[in-house]
């Protein structure tokens, strides 16, 4: 008996049902700060504790090793928190791998790569992490979420899509307009520039196209304001609507409310999506006509990802739609 997956998305690839906030914590104090608002939260937003940025020079064994421990800890109760290790251009990158997933490998639902300068660095450290998984007993393989800020990584992101295990394309803004040495001008850091500055706009594009054509998540940069909801919320619905982004990092716990607000599904569209998919399911997925409108396979498929989207927020309740499906 064919599922609506079968029916729907026969031989499509699509993207995993991320949360829609990946929220970054660099010290200790501010990771043990996030991992007590995932607790109180839910499994809504995702966390990363960052190797790269977050280690003192000459404490990156350290660093790595507290990251490993708050994955391990019982403060960690959903297993949505992942690590940023240092590039492969940085001489601890492989220790990074070695420390976090011989301690932590079995609970780490993803780990992300910075400053990838080519789909050839991309495969580099996917190849050293299937090697240290399989050194270390791990038999699932761990999901990569692969940093696009060089001009190398633009050039060749849709090379980079297509990696297999490459989960999730995350846009590094402000590494981005710093690669150009001073001919994008700062204020395209944030909003409104960011948004129309015609560099950051092809690179916003293409990252989000290479993405949804790849079946993974486009997962767009951080916003700079870190305590004006209004104008957080206000980012995060202009990535979403005009850019196609599914996810946003936070840097700032204030920034997590406002981001989720922007990135969840209307509520309205989301009855809809329930009502509308069991008319369609009731027609045996042939085209109807709802609302005074046709709607067939196209908008099945548009409103059963809604529904899974709202299914992440804690809106869905029981929808069968959402709740029964099978990757």
């Amino acid at each position: 008996m064919p599922t609506p997956e079968d029916i729907l998305f026969a031989g499509e690839k699509i993207p995993s049902p991320l949360p829609a906030v990946d929220h970054y914590a660099g010290s200790e104090k501010l990771m043990l700060k996030a991992l007590a608002l995932q607790q109180e939260m839910g499994p809504i937003f995702d966390l990363t504790l960052d190797c790269e940025d977050g280690a003192r020079v000459g404490n990156e064994a350290e660093h790595a090793k507290l990251c490993a421990e708050l994955i391990l800890s019982a403060d960690n109760r959903f297993n949505r928190v992942g690590v940023r290790i240092h590039a492969v251009t940085h001489p601890h990158w492989q220790a990074d791998l070695e420390i976090v997933l011989s301690l932590a490998g079995r609970r780490l639902p993803f780990i992300t790569l910075p400053k990838a300068r080519s789909a050839e660095e991309a495969r580099r450290f996917l190849r050293r992490l299937r090697e240290l998984e399989a050194a270390y007993g791990l038999t699932n393989a761990i999901p990569a979420h692969v940093l696009i800020e060089t001009h190398g990584a633009l050039r060749e992101v849709w090379r980079i899509a297509t990696l297999e295990g490459v989960e999730s394309l995350d846009f590094g803004l402000m590494d981005f307009v710093s690669e150009h040495g001073g001919a994008i001008p700062a204020a395209a850091m944030q909003s409104p520039d960011q948004f129309t500055h015609p560099l950051i706009v092809r690179a916003k594009c293409e990252i989000a196209a290479a993405a949804h054509a790849s079946g993974i998540v486009p997962t767009h940069n951080v916003c700079t304001e870190l305590t004006n909801a209004a104008y957080i919320e206000n980012d995060a619905r202009r990535a979403r609507q005009e850019f196609g982004y599914l996810r946003m990092w936070s840097i700032h716990p204030a920034q997590i409310a406002p981001l989720l607000a922007a990135f969840t599904p209307d509520a309205a569209e989301v009855e809809t999506a329930r009502a509308l998919l069991a008319a369609a399911r009731e027609a045996n997925w042939g085209p109807i006509r709802y609302a005074g409108k046709l709607h067939d396979r196209a908008s099945y498929r548009y409103y059963r990802r809604l529904l899974e989207r709202a299914d992440i927020h804690g809106q869905a309740g029981q929808s069968h739609e959402c709740r029964h499906r099978t990757r």
